[in-house]
């Protein structure tokens, strides 16, 4: 796939629907992005794609590296071959002020994919992992229920995320959606809340193509009602 393409393979709306028994191996999604973000096999664990090896975020606190991505499945995973079209430096007190940030790189944007790559010092980084489903199907407002939260100070590491516009919501999460793993690759998760230490390094693409996968021969996602809950996506992705 070209570079700043979105490949994603299954909905957040099967998600929410607990489909995540099955799903497509890792490294078939790292076929089509070296940046990214998702979840594994019963969301167990945070994923993160960065730089084209693939990450999983435990509960436990701790980050496995997946050395076989061909033996290892995710029900759902957002990536793209990253490449930015801008690269800045900015001081971000608070998750809040990113849309404003990325608004003024691209001001003509709202209504298109954008990929962002943050690296430098955070001043203060809280993170949340889920611990997996407790039985086939089970959704995941339940799943995030139950989900880890970690704060980290004066931590080095990187931000690796999406901006996606409001009408693939159900699809995907509209909004910004950002993991974060340190530089040791030893902590992180989902991103809650974020302050940078002063300037980090910004990088951001605009994406305009979206390449879709859905499951086939899964009894889970032929089940799945699949109905729209923006109020409920909202809630277990901050």
């Amino acid at each position: 796939m070209a570079q700043n393409e979105v490949y994603q393979y299954s909905l957040v709306s099967a998600l929410m629907d607990g489909v995540a028994t099955h799903g497509a191996p890792i490294s078939r999604v790292l076929d089509h992005g070296d940046h990214g973000l998702g979840t594994f096999k019963s969301m167990n664990g945070e994923m993160i794609v960065l730089d084209g090896v693939c990450y999983q975020m435990k509960s436990d606190g701790t980050v496995e590296h997946i050395h076989t991505p061909s033996e290892v499945i995710t029900p759902f995973a957002t990536v793209t071959r990253f490449n930015p079209d801008v690269s800045t430096r900015a001081t971000i007190s608070n998750k809040k002020d990113l849309p404003a940030l990325l608004s003024k790189l691209f001001p003509h944007g709202k209504n298109h994919f954008l990929a962002i790559r943050m690296d430098g010092t955070f001043k203060r980084i809280k993170v949340r992992t889920a611990g997996g489903q407790c039985f086939p199907r089970e959704g995941m407002v339940a799943v995030a229920g139950r989900q880890a939260t970690n704060t980290f100070e004066a931590v080095k590491g990187t931000v690796i995320g999406f901006r996606c516009p409001a009408y693939v919501m159900g699809l995907n999460v509209a909004g910004e959606h950002l993991h974060f793993i340190d530089e040791e690759r030893q902590k992180g998760g989902h991103i809650l809340e974020f302050e940078t230490e002063g300037d980090v390094e910004v990088g951001v693409s605009l994406m305009s193509k979206f390449h879709l996968e859905v499951p086939t021969e899964d009894e889970e996602f032929n089940e799945a009602s699949l109905v729209h809950d923006k109020d409920g996506i909202a809630k277990v992705e901050g």
